[in-house]
């Protein structure tokens, strides 16, 4: 099928702003997470603040940003379902990524080579992330990918993530930090559509009929996810005690 005929914004624009916005939000609180992660002065503080952060830029600024950018895919005449394993599974992997590369710009001696390194780790856990998501995808037919257009998508997950986790070390001012949120969310939805713009498929309707959930079955759960973690980590944020937090500690 050729790639005009897919559709990125079924819904119109809605979907596009409401997954920018809940990027933004999600970088928000993951620098939010991150600050507090450097200025703690115990390495238990430290781990709990950066998997903290590791939910929020990979849960919620991340995979759920996917997410609602995907309710805006559509194939003309196709039914669409979604396996729900591994759509799960693509959200483990979004925040265990993210995890491990914010680890290395946390939890140990800041230096620009592990800076480079945690932002190639957790870019191509973004990247993996999209495409399984993209895998969950059952329908009466295939979907394959342009592969330029594949590994421009991984290089704007790495540089994000590169500039994501540079963001978490210089940021300090409250401008700042909305400057840098308002960037990563620019940053992820591009990696998302970028990767999007690879897609393409092929209706076989002689295949089986697609098993799974559909897209708006899923919503519900989603948002409710999402909702629990943006609430709880905005309640730790401003709830916790910081009286022993004197400065960073790298």
């Amino acid at each position: 099928m050729n790639h005009d005929s897919i559709q990125h914004f079924s819904a119109g624009a809605t979907t596009f702003v409401i997954a920018y916005v809940v990027s933004v939000i999600g970088a928000l609180i993951g620098l939010a997470c991150m600050s507090r992660a450097r200025a703690e002065p115990a390495k238990a503080a430290r781990v709990r603040w950066t998997a903290f952060g590791a939910f929020a830029i990979g849960g919620v600024g991340i995979w759920l940003m996917h997410f609602i950018a995907m309710l805006g895919f559509d194939v003309p005449g196709v039914t669409i379902r979604y396996s729900v394993p591994l759509t799960a599974l693509s959200a483990v992997v979004a925040i265990a990524m993210v995890g491990v590369g914010l680890s290395l710009v946390t939890l140990i001696r800041f230096t620009r080579v592990r800076l480079l390194v945690a932002g190639a780790v957790a870019g191509l856990g973004v990247a993996a992330m999209h495409y399984l998501g993209m895998a969950a995808i059952r329908f009466r037919g295939g979907i394959s990918y342009d592969p330029v257009m594949v590994v421009l998508s991984c290089l704007v997950a790495v540089v994000a993530a590169t500039a994501a986790f540079w963001f978490t070390v210089v940021v300090r001012t409250a401008p700042a930090t909305v400057a840098a949120g308002l960037i990563m969310g620019v940053a992820v939805t591009g990696m998302h559509y970028t990767g999007m713009a690879a897609v393409r498929v092929g209706p076989d309707p002689g295949a089986a009929v697609p098993r799974g959930a559909s897209v708006f079955d899923l919503v519900f759960p989603v948002f409710v996810a999402g909702g629990l973690v943006m609430g709880v980590l905005l309640w730790m944020l401003f709830t916790t005690d910081d009286d022993d937090v004197l400065g960073e500690t790298a």
